[in-house]
């Protein structure tokens, strides 16, 4: 299974960071409108990231919600036919939640570097070091440490939670209260 090191920050000066991406990439960053559907499931999270209305990608992916480097493993299976699967796996397995971002992709080398702006949430920095075969978690840590320091991106700026999960909390605590009887 397909593995990389993670992480993810609160963005505080989208600028800067657009400014490094490019740098540090050599062009300029592929723009991407994603909504990520997210279905019950057990042990993993499930996603269908709809890209469009006849191109989507089935993500099954397992990490730790920890603020830091974390390792993920995830397997990927695209299809044209988003629509249709979204509709087969909203009614088999229920859905979780939905995210809706634009997310700019620049890569540096084998990292996948993600200007993201969520809906609801505002903008954030997501790394991601895509391991090559044999490539141990240890020398994606170096890298992603060494883009962490290019980004000037703090230790309190560094998040846990999936996208989904600060949607989630972000609702519950705007929520009304129960009715008391």
């Amino acid at each position: 299974m397909p593995s990389n090191i993670e992480i993810k920050a609160i963005l505080r000066d989208r600028a800067a960071a657009e400014t490094t991406a490019a740098a540090l990439s050599g062009s300029g960053p592929e723009i991407l409108q994603q909504m990520d559907v997210f279905f019950r499931s057990p042990g993993a999270r499930v996603k269908l990231r709809i890209m469009g209305r006849d191109y989507g990608e089935l993500i099954r992916y397992e990490r730790a919600n920890l603020a830091g480097l974390r390792p993920s493993h995830y397997s990927i299976a695209r299809t044209p036919d988003a629509e249709i699967l979204l509709g087969i796996l909203t009614k088999a397995l229920g859905q979780a939640g939905t995210v809706k971002k634009m997310r700019q992709l620049s890569l540096v080398g084998q990292t996948r570097v993600h200007i993201d702006t969520v809906e609801e949430l505002g903008d954030f920095l997501e790394l991601e070091v895509v391991l090559r075969p044999g490539q141990s978690e240890a020398e994606g840590r170096r890298i992603a440490l060494e883009l962490l320091a290019k980004f000037n991106i703090k230790t309190d700026d560094l998040l846990a939670d999936a996208y989904v999960d600060l949607l989630d909390a972000r609702r519950r605590s705007s929520s009304p209260p129960p009715p008391t009887t």
